[in-house]
This record gives C-alpha cells, structure tokens and sequence, in this order.
C-alpha cells in the first residue's frame, strides 16, 4: 500500500505513513519551504507547556514536534500509530508510544494538555479523535491542534491550490521515499474543512473557548481550546 484513500482506513494510513517515514522530515521541510519550522515554534507558543506539565503529542511521527514541546521542560509523550515513524524516532529522548487516535491506551484525565500536527486530518473521524483526546487531558486542560487549512487571500488561495495538486507531487517524487502517499496529502488538505468548520468540531467534541490562528496567510491554522471545568 504506498498511499491511503480520503476514507482514511487506519490500517492504510498507517502503510502509507510507514513508506514515507525514512525521509518524512526531510521531504515536510521541502515542501514547506521551511515553515515547518516555524510552524512547530508558534504551537508551542500557543500550547505553552510548563515545567513539570505531562503534554501529549498526538500523531506525532518521529517526535520532532515532541521534542519541541518538551524543550520548556513538560513531560511530552510522543503518540503515533505508525510503527516506522517511531522507529524513526527512537534517541531523540522523548517517550514513544504506539497508539490509536480514537483508542488511546492512557487513563482519563492523564494529560494537562493535547496537541496534534498535521495529524488531525488523517482520522477516519475526526470528533471521535477529539473526544478522545479531551478524555485524556484533564478538566481545564489544553488543545492545540495545529492543521492545514484555507488560505485567507482568495488570490493566494487559487495559487496555493494549483502547487498543491500540481508541483507537490513532483517534488514529493524527488525527496521523499514514498512520493505517492503526497498526492494523498494534497487531497486530503483540499478536502479538509476551513478554520470556522474545523473550530466547530473542536466544539461539537466537548471543548469551549476555541480560538484560531492563522500561519503563511492561512496555508495553516492553530486552534486552541479548553476542556471544561
């Protein structure tokens, strides 16, 4: 299986996101130009994870956003369910756990806060995956959930569509080890809901207080949200 389909079967995703694992944050820096970098910076600006804090990292691949959260001192778990991306991971100091986004192998209340990169829109349902996450974290905890989403400037927008479906793949072919899974990753962001939408799931879930920010003129949005007292 070198890519999955928009029904998001798990055990596709999990294929398809083991065949690119080798070169994924090399091939996510490529074609983001960079911003991947900055993006991770602003989530955990906006998480803020405190000193002594346990934080977890959904979908978190090879735990490059982990160890980012984790560098203001919180107890950060590295979650994912793709076997290779973990593999990937392993040395970069930051626990690693093999996990199912909507059946998460932690206790209720485990968590002061939640994050998901990129992460969210590869749920084959998404509320479910947030419900599950705001079980985990405790009463008055933290979501952050860091995601593509719809570039605010309608002529921006056209032009970033087109790169999508167009000049991604081709250069996912020449970085990454699993060039098909990108052209997944284009439709899956072209298909997936705009900042309000999104910020009404988050809410149908459970969680209050949502807010978004946008990133790159809305190529990618950073909500945050509370789990009720």
């Amino acid at each position: 299986m070198s890519r999955a389909g928009l029904d998001k079967n798990p055990r596709e995703v999990a294929a398809m996101f083991d065949g690119v694992a080798r070169r994924y944050d090399l091939t996510n820096t490529v074609l983001s130009f960079g911003q991947d970098r900055r993006w991770r910076k602003v989530t955990r600006q906006l998480l803020a994870p405190q000193q002594d804090e346990k934080v977890l990292d959904l979908a978190a691949g090879s735990g490059v956003s982990t160890v980012e959260f984790a560098r203001s001192g919180a107890y950060c778990v590295a979650a994912d369910f793709s076997l290779g991306m973990l593999s990937v991971g392993k040395g970069r100091g930051v626990p690693l756990v093999a996990a199912d986004a909507l059946h998460l192998p932690f206790a209720d209340d485990a968590f002061d806060a939640a994050t998901i990169s990129f992460g969210l829109r590869n749920l084959a349902d998404t509320v479910a995956g947030l419900r599950e996450m705001r079980r985990v974290v405790r009463p008055g905890g933290r979501l952050v959930v860091c995601e593509f989403s719809t570039p605010t400037w309608q002529p921006f927008r056209g032009v970033y569509m087109n790169y999508l479906m167009r000049a991604l793949p081709p250069i996912a072919r020449a970085v990454s080890s699993n060039p098909d899974a990108y052209v997944y990753l284009a439709e899956s962001i072209r298909s997936w809901p705009d900042q309000r939408a999104l910020a009404e799931l988050i809410a149908e879930a459970g969680w209050t207080d949502t807010t978004w920010k946008n990133l790159t003129s809305g190529v990618v949005a950073v909500h945050h949200a509370r789990n009720p007292l």
